[in-house]
């Protein structure tokens, strides 16, 4: 099953016509005539069955037969990770998290932030890659990047909000013991550096818990895998 990606469409449209770059990959390359059956995705949840009408490189249309809203993950995450100094690293970060479960994502510029200029088009486009190769319908909301201290500053509502760091002190608990089923969670990850003395005294005095994934120190885009994992099995 290959599953199809357009951005603005409604349930309540009869037909999608592709642009021209998706259209000659529909023809060209899948080989797909008319009335073969497509799967797209709105990346809002709905699952659109379809049947080609038109298979041409140029512009190739199609009918919609159902819509079907799938059902979301059971639980929302929103990670706040600072980019790596290596791009394909947290941009290897996207995809996995992508493909595990994620509901949400902003890239955080802290002190010890050696990259600080993101390119949110390109990310964008590995999240939509990504949701693609896993069958997904659910594509992860990408936000700016923002300062630590702007990010802090803000309002957030998830129930349970929490900082991983490597620093030995503080009373730090294991991020899998930390949290229950059916939840919204906000978890923080550094960047190579590891946060700040200040930046962590910022993020508890803002009421976030301080936490662990274990007892190596890991890589930046690996710790926030690691705990993208834990989010999902946990309320799997």
């Amino acid at each position: 099953m290959n599953l199809f990606y357009q951005k603005n469409i409604t349930p309540s449209a009869s037909e999608i016509i592709f642009e021209k770059e998706e259209s000659r990959h529909i023809h060209k390359v899948l080989r797909k005539e008319e009335g073969a059956i497509l799967y797209i995705t709105d990346g809002l949840g709905h699952l659109y069955t379809t049947e080609i009408t038109n298979s041409n490189p140029k512009k190739c249309i199609v009918k919609i037969n159902e819509v079907v809203l799938k059902e979301p993950l059971s639980y929302s995450l929103h990670m706040a990770v600072a980019p790596t100094k290596l791009n394909d690293r947290f941009e290897w970060f996207l995809e996995k998290a992508t493909e595990i479960g994620i509901s949400e994502i902003t890239p955080i510029i802290c002190d010890h932030s050696e990259r600080k200029v993101v390119k949110k088009e390109r990310y964008e486009k590995i999240m939509i890659s990504a949701m693609k190769q896993s069958l997904s319908c659910y594509l992860p909301k990408l936000n700016n990047a923002i300062s630590f201290s702007d990010f802090i500053s803000l309002p957030h509502g998830e129930n349970f909000k929490g900082i991983a760091h490597c620093e030995p002190e503080g009373a730090k608990i294991k991020l899998k013991d930390s949290f229950s089923k059916n939840n919204s969670y906000l978890l923080l990850i550094g960047p190579e550096g590891d946060f700040s003395a200040n930046e962590i005294e910022r993020a508890t005095a803002a009421q976030m818990i301080e936490v662990s994934l274990g007892n190596r120190r890991l890589r930046t885009e690996t710790a926030a895998i690691a705990a993208c994992h834990t989010f999902a099995v946990i309320n799997g």
